[in-house]
């Protein structure tokens, strides 16, 4: 449950709702690994194929009325994200771009907020956004989807190794009701950013979160 004026928990790992939300299919189709197929790799050569991630540059800034006036103009700009949901928008790489950049903020109350890189092959250059909600009568199909509790380290570490999504920025409560957060992140190479509002962890609030991202060379 989020915490008074929504700063209990801030930059700690959030608290995770007794119901599990339902994970979604990153864009590329089943990201777990088959080993049914004669085709299949040794783990030395998919190793190889996806060298480590570099840290994204951070940052945050007090302007946050101005970046809120200015994404109320932009359309889905602003979005509610509601209580036990998560919110993840599927960035593909581009040749015209070098970087994805991302700032965001949110009325009252924090976001959790991470980053993870899908190496499967982009099928499309559109930016995308899926939304899973916490449900008892589906199962989890997203391993990632959820673990924002350090309780859940080797799960997540087990999860990400069967799979061709590799983390860049765990997923964190940040101040995003007090000041702008904002980063970007230098391709590794062809891919999928997925950038992970959630809010699984709050039983009771819907926030509404004001956020761009965008491409630069």
């Amino acid at each position: 449950m989020d915490g008074t004026n929504g700063t209990e928990g801030s930059n700690q790992p959030a608290e995770v709702n007794q119901q599990s939300p339902a994970g979604q299919q990153a864009t590329g189709g089943d990201v777990e690994e088959s080993n049914s197929s004669g085709n299949s790799q040794n783990p030395g050569e998919r190793k190889a194929q996806m060298p480590p991630l570099k840290p994204p540059s951070t940052w945050t800034s007090m302007a946050i009325k101005e970046l809120k006036s200015k994404l109320r103009l932009e359309k889905d700009s602003v979005v509610t994200v509601k209580r036990g949901n998560i919110m993840t928008v599927h960035v593909p790489t581009i040749p015209e771009g070098k970087q994805v950049c991302w700032e965001f903020a949110t009325d009252s109350y924090d976001i959790a907020f991470g980053i993870f890189f899908d190496w499967n092959p982009v099928t499309s250059q559109a930016i995308t956004v899926h939304i899973s909600e916490s449900s008892d009568d589906e199962e989890e199909e997203n391993p990632l989807e959820g673990l924002i509790n350090t309780g859940d380290v080797e799960k997540a570490s087990k999860s990400l190794a069967k799979s061709n999504i590799r983390e860049i920025l765990p997923v964190y409560r940040l101040d995003s009701h007090m000041a702008v957060q904002g980063g970007s992140h230098e391709y590794p190479g062809k891919g999928t950013y997925l950038l992970k509002f959630n809010n699984s962890y709050s039983l009771w609030r819907n926030k509404t979160l004001y956020y761009r991202v965008y491409y630069s060379a």
